[in-house]
Parts: C-alpha cells; sequence; structure tokens
C-alpha cells in the first residue's frame, strides 16, 4: 500500500537519501527543510526520475508555531502521514566543555531535541485519530556513547534516544510504531557544517576507512517500514564496517 511519508531535513544527507528511497518505491513524500531552493530541486528530480508524488514543505523546526501552521495547512490529500522520519539535526564545533559556543549550544538542541519534539506532537494526533502510524528517529551512535569534545551534541542525540523509549511506550496504546536508526560515521554535510565550511578538516573526518553512505541508512529506516504491522523495530545502531565504536576506527595508514 502507498504511504505518505514525511521526512524533515530532506535538502541532504540521510533525509534526501531517504526521499529518493521512499519516492522510488512510489510513496507519496512530503520533502521539508529551511533550503527552499535545495527543496524545490529535490521536489523536480524525485518526480522525474520516479514520478512520484511529492510536497516540498519549508519550515525552520526551530519555530514551534511555524510547524503546527505547516502541518495544520497541508493540503487534504496531504494529511494522512503514515511515516514521520525525523532526521534533520545537526552537530556545530568539536571542542572541550569550558571553550563551548552558546549559541552553537542552542542551536543544536533547538533542532535536534525540540524540533524532533515539535514535529512529532504536530503528526501525532492525525495518527492516533488514525490507530497507526510509525515514527522514525534518527539518532547516533553518539546517542549510545559519548567521544571527546562532544559534549552537547552527544547530550542531544542521546535525549533523542530517550524521547523515543518514551514515544514508543507512550504511543503504545494507538497502535503506533517508533523506531530509532542510530547510525554510526556517514559521509555526508555533517563534518562540513561541524566545522563551519572548513572542508580540509571535514575531509579529514573520513579518511582511512570506508564511511557508510546515506543510502545505507536510507535501506534500513526503509526497511523498518516494511515489517507488517504487528512487528516493530525499536532500535538499530547501524555502523561502518570499519567502525566499532563512537571512537573506534580501523583506518589504513
Amino acid at each position: 500500500m502507498n504511504k505518505i511519508v514525511m521526512i524533515t531535513g530532506a535538502t541532504s544527507g540521510i533525509g534526501e537519501a531517504c526521499a529518493h528511497k521512499f519516492a522510488a518505491e512510489k510513496h507519496a513524500v512530503i520533502i521539508s527543510g529551511r533550503r527552499e531552493e535545495r527543496l524545490q530541486k529535490l521536489a523536480l528530480k524525485l518526480r522525474k526520475d520516479y514520478e512520484a508524488q511529492i510536497l516540498p514543505l519549508v519550515i525552520d523546526l526551530r519555530n514551534r508555531d511555524e510547524v503546527k501552521k505547516a502541518i495544520r495547512g497541508l493540503p487534504a490529500a496531504w494529511q494522512e502521514i503514515d511515516v514521520l522520519v525525523n532526521n534533520a539535526g545537526l552537530a556545530l564545533g568539536l571542542t572541550a566543555f569550558p571553550e563551548g559556543d552558546e549559541d552553537d549550544w542552542e542551536t543544536m538542541i533547538d533542532t535536534n531535541v525540540k524540533g524532533l519534539l515539535y514535529m512529532s506532537k504536530a503528526v501525532a494526533p492525525g495518527m492516533i485519530a488514525r490507530g497507526r502510524g510509525h515514527v522514525i528517529n534518527i539518532g547516533s551512535v553518539a546517542g549510545r556513547e559519548v567521544y571527546p569534545r562532544g559534549n552537547v551534541y552527544c547530550a542531544t542525540k542521546h535525549a533523542v534516544g530517550a524521547l523515543s523509549k518514551a514515544m514508543r511506550i507512550e504511543m503504545l496504546p494507538y497502535g503506533i510504531r517508533v523506531t530509532l536508526v542510530a547510525p554510526g560515521a556517514v559521509e555526508t554535510e555533517f563534518s562540513l557544517v561541524r566545522f563551519k565550511g572548513d572542508s580540509e578538516r571535514a575531509r579529514r573526518v573520513y579518511e582511512g576507512y570506508v564511511p557508510l553512505h546515506p543510502a545505507d541508512v536510507a535501506e534500513v529506516v526503509y526497511f523498518a517500514t516494511t515489517l507488517p504491522p504487528t512487528a516493530n523495530i525499536d532500535d538499530v545502531l547501524v555502523m561502518p564496517t570499519a567502525q566499532a565504536g563512537a571512537s573506534t576506527f580501523h583506518k589504513k595508514p
């Protein structure tokens, strides 16, 4: 059965790969993000490549009222969201706690935690009313282990893990599935954003080993949605073969 799938942070990385995967499988996809030009370009490509129904939605998840307005204002044909992929998130900086930038902390907390909460809260009533739905939260190995200078980013991803467990328990009476997908190192714009455009420093993060590709994570996300409605993947950690922990890699010299 074709579903309506909403993906946050769809303009790059894992979110974009998820959009491609669900569109290729002929699901209707709502792609959301802050960068309108990228959203429109992606929407055109998905329609062209897969003949899929695509709805681009420009939203800043940090703005609670904007999120509510966007979901309430969805066209009638798009209101019954079956799958919500809470993918939007970022890391800013890699410094020890005493030297941390408070503005970076605010942005990470507002996006990674509050944004996930706002969007989930906006979409949940419809799922509850229909007695079905699937919320997939993209976490991180950083939500399992804290690594040096990762402090606040790791804290936000630990929060995503805790919220996923809470959602699973508290959405249980309504037949709504909740899945946490926690990737290890994935080669995306993640490090470029973390290092604020320093492409050389970002490149070195992925040297000496083969990281995950966004499509690898998208495959796991999609698979979770294909199980019978009586089965749920609660929590899955997806790592590159060359990574065995947040700071444990096998790198070639």
